[in-house]
């Protein structure tokens, strides 16, 4: 698993942090961890949907919390648990680019055994980084 959670980090949030050997890696890691914080099985969300999305940003770590924070809008603008299959990263002309393929279906608490529902990605302590062994980052979620 490309991901761990951090119970000594936030007490009324969910803090987790995920790896990657490349950064879209880490992008899949860390949009699994924040399903994997609302549904118990990941194995449970269906491929009934498939969505593509964009997001921007001048920085690599803020492009990053858009991402997750578009995962969690789309939970909670269209009723949908998603799972990041593809993205890719670009940068051009000082921002950088990560375009995402995304399936999963509607919430459905019959066959999603649902645990927290996570209201927003956070700013504190929220991190990413390249290390000598790839990617990492930790990021906490208001629940």
């Amino acid at each position: 698993m490309p991901y761990r959670y951090l119970e000594h980090i936030a007490v009324a949030d969910v803090a987790f942090e995920a790896f990657g050997d490349t950064i879209e890696e880490l992008f899949v890691a860390a949009g699994d961890a924040v399903m994997n914080t609302m549904v118990e099985e990941l194995a449970s969300i269906g491929s009934e949907e498939t969505v593509a999305f964009e997001t921007e940003h001048t920085d690599l770590d803020l492009l990053l919390y858009n991402f997750l924070s578009e995962l969690v809008f789309l939970k909670d603008a269209r009723c949908l648990l998603l799972r990041v299959k593809s993205v890719s990263i670009t940068e051009d002309g000082g921002k950088f680019n990560a375009k995402a393929i995304a399936y999963g279906e509607k919430i459905n608490p019959k066959k999603h055994p649902l645990l927290v529902d996570v209201k927003a990605v956070t700013l504190h302590r929220f991190t990413l980084e390249k290390t000598d062994s790839g990617w990492h980052a930790v990021v906490i979620l208001d629940i």
